[in-house]
């Protein structure tokens, strides 16, 4: 039985620069960081999530042939792949603390009918949804689609 998510993957140009983008800027923790031949198994997650980790995977590591490094490296360069949704409680508080730190947004906190929602970047262009999650669903709200 599968009982929860543990680990995703976040493609990365540079583990060092995406590790500290995580730590410096999102505030995550880093989780493992462990030597293993020609790469290097790092994680993050966020403080108050313990069970769930982010493996920042290099685009040249191991496993990847070199046409689908290639490939990954255009879509992770053209920004188009959406790499998950954090949650907050404070998606205004969290925009504001996240942009003053050099985080890139594509869109402001908007009202929707699951919440407020912003839509952010990290250093290698993936995007992230960071919502704050509503009671209630409210489809008087545009979806912003």
């Amino acid at each position: 039985m599968i009982t929860g998510l543990g680990i995703s993957t976040v493609w990365t140009f540079d583990q060092q620069r995406t590790k500290a983008f995580f730590t410096e800027k999102l505030g995550f923790e880093v989780r493992s960081e462990v030597p293993m031949g020609d790469m290097r198994w790092v994680t993050v997650g966020a403080k108050e999530q313990p069970d769930v980790e982010l493996a920042l995977m290099s685009l040249d590591g191991p496993g990847l042939d070199a046409e689908s490094s290639e490939a990954l490296k255009k879509l992770v360069s053209k920004g188009v792949i959406g790499a998950g949704a954090f949650r907050t409680d404070d998606c205004r508080g969290d925009y504001e603390t996240f942009r003053a730190r050099g985080v890139e947004f594509l869109q402001e906190p908007q009202e929707r009918p699951y919440g407020v929602e912003a839509i952010f970047r990290d250093d290698n262009g993936n995007w992230y949804s960071l919502t704050q999650r509503s009671e209630e669903l409210d489809f008087s709200k545009d979806f912003g689609c």
